[in-house]
């Protein structure tokens, strides 16, 4: 089964592919769709949609796991446009077939780390001793989007 984790943002949006069944894994790939401040939103969000779309055109995946979008009273406006951000993501995993569930951030880290508020670094730390790798998972959209693929190999594969 191919799973693929999506961490949603406007500025980078993590993917990470994950293959194998329950908790054995055969095969991963990480790294982002970034994109550029100076650009307008509605090129920003096409930009991910395009690129989302060739990916999921080329990998066929058997489910899409994105990270349910939270957003922090001090900061409303961010958690408005990663809905937006959200949205096309999901456009985009209807658009080529493939289903979705969404996981809450804290869920995801109590899986994987024990712990529902750990931090970016002790998730990517939880990734890398999963996927028995010694360097560093960057960036740290790319990880928290592989913690999202292993949980739904592990809940789904």
């Amino acid at each position: 089964m191919k799973i693929i984790g999506i961490d949603p943002g406007l500025a980078a949006t993590g993917i990470g592919i994950v293959t194998g069944s329950g908790h054995r894994i055969d095969d991963f790939s990480y790294g982002s769709i970034q994109t550029k401040k100076e650009i307008v939103l509605a090129n920003r969000l096409d930009c991910i949609f395009s690129k989302l779309l060739e990916l999921l055109d080329s990998e066929t995946p058997d489910l899409m796991v994105i990270e349910d979008i939270f957003s922090l009273s001090r900061y409303p406006k961010s958690g408005i446009t990663l809905g937006q951000v959200s949205g096309i993501i999901q456009l985009a995993a209807a658009r080529t077939n493939i289903p979705t569930v969404e996981i809450p951030v804290r869920e995801t880290k109590k899986i994987l780390t024990g712990n529902g508020s750990a931090n970016k670094h002790q998730l990517e730390k939880a990734v890398r001793h999963v996927l028995n790798l010694s360097a560093p998972i960057r960036p740290y959209h790319a990880s928290d989007a592989l913690a999202l693929a292993l949980i739904g190999l592990y809940r789904f594969g």
